[in-house]
């Protein structure tokens, strides 16, 4: 791997960082505000909203510019949102903004990978940014969690920040503000980026015709055979992790008695798993064996199912390192199939556009399930087991698709196909 690699990775793990600890931060501010429980997913809503609604345009944007200077300009408009938390504007609205700017920064981030890097090297350089974007959300979540401890939030308000003249009511306050910062230190190592000297075809302006175009990609990619097995498991498994994300907090609230700054290590738990398995996915996978781990998708979803047995935080720990560790290992690869497919096919923004759409949409469907379930006030267990479920059954089904597919095509020969 080059250095214009390393500064990638650096970008996305402060990026992302703080885009962890600011969702544990509004969670609070919404506490603060005495919001409805059932409001608390909506956070999540607000911020995938845009890579919905957005994604027509988003890699045309993605592929204008070099993808360094996009990732600057994205990341910008993240701390645009962050400071309007600060200044009272709802959590929802400025989350919202965040998440404008994450839509944008993520054709970006994604797409230079396939400049900068040829394709066997593409898993490896996966399980690097999925190791490193579940670092950060281990530290992310931890650090949100802290800050909102009121020992940690004194230490920070009265020890520190006076000296340079700052004095803060609430802890979410001190919280936003360190948040900026490390907002700050993201676009500092996006400025670092190398221009790969990519260029693509002069991108269409017209929003019709960039929504026709991008309706163009996403029918290309699915009617692919590798295209649509590889879209279908990772759209799967986005949606059902950031539920999974709500589903943790509420579960250690009711079964282990935990408060929010608690709750939200367990997050970071589950999140070292996944770097484990990423891990262990880049070193032992390669790209022509992608397609050999969707079996531990429906371990994931038997795992998940053990959640409701459990009261006590010793075995919680295990377990959930366990379910972080069979997504991570079976996502990783098919992420970089994927990306490896949409190169082939088109170009490196549209095709991670693609992606982003349906991983997005998946979100904010499985999202807005959770929260009517919420607001029914289904018991958290019944809501675990029926998402357990749910995933076992939906990979059990992409198995079988797969298996008609290898039977009209010879799958590993496609995944070495050149583009034309």
């Amino acid at each position: 791997m080059n250095r214009g690699f390393y500064t990638i990775i650096a970008a996305q793990f402060f990026s992302s960082l703080a885009d962890n600890a600011l969702l544990i931060a509004a969670i609070a501010l919404l506490a603060q505000m005495h919001s409805p429980e059932w409001m608390t997913p909506l956070l999540k809503l607000f911020f995938v909203l845009s890579y919905v609604v957005l994604a027509a345009f988003v890699g045309a944007f993605a592929d204008a510019l070099p993808k360094g200077r996009v990732m600057f300009i994205t990341n910008m408009i993240k701390i645009l949102g962050c400071c309007m938390m600060f200044f009272n504007i709802h959590p929802l609205i400025a989350y919202a903004v965040v998440g404008f700017g994450a839509a944008a920064y993520s054709p970006a981030k994604y797409g230079i990978l396939t400049e900068l890097l040829p394709a066997e090297k593409l898993v490896a350089a996966n399980g690097w940014i999925e190791g490193l974007t579940v670092s950060s959300i281990i530290l992310g979540t931890v650090m949100g969690g802290a800050l909102l401890n009121r020992h940690v939030a004194d230490t920070l308000l009265y020890t520190y920040l006076p000296r340079i003249g700052i004095h803060f009511e609430e802890t979410a306050e001190a919280a936003l503000c360190i948040i900026t910062l490390i907002y700050v230190v993201a676009a500092a190592f996006n400025l670092r980026i190398p221009d790969t000297g990519a260029r693509y075809a002069h991108q269409e302006r017209n929003p019709i015709k960039l929504v026709i175009d991008f309706g163009n990609c996403f029918s290309t990619l699915w009617k692919d055979k590798l295209g649509q097995i590889s879209l279908a498991v990772t759209t799967l498994f986005w949606g059902a992790g950031a539920t999974l994300q709500f589903i943790v907090l509420k579960w250690a609230e009711h079964s282990l008695g935990m408060p929010l700054g608690r709750a939200a290590i367990l997050q970071g738990v589950v999140a070292v798993g996944v770097a484990l398995g990423a891990v262990a996915a880049a070193h032992f996978i390669p790209l022509k064996k992608s397609l050999s781990v969707m079996p531990l998708g429906i371990a994931m979803g038997v795992v998940v199912m053990a959640m409701t047995l459990v009261h006590s935080v010793w075995i919680a720990y295990p377990l959930l390192v366990i379910i972080g560790m069979l997504s991570g290992f079976f996502v990783v690869p098919m992420n970089a199939l994927l990306q490896h497919r949409g190169h082939v096919l088109m170009s490196a923004g549209h095709s991670i556009a693609v992606q982003n759409f349906n991983e997005n949409l998946s979100v904010l469907m499985m999202l807005v399930l959770y929260a009517f379930m919420i607001k029914a006030h289904l018991n958290i267990n019944l809501i675990i087991i029926m998402f357990g479920i749910f995933v076992a059954g939906t990979m059990y089904c992409v198995m079988r698709l797969h298996a008609k597919n290898q039977r009209a095509f010879d799958t590993v020969a496609l995944i070495g196909e050149h583009k034309h």
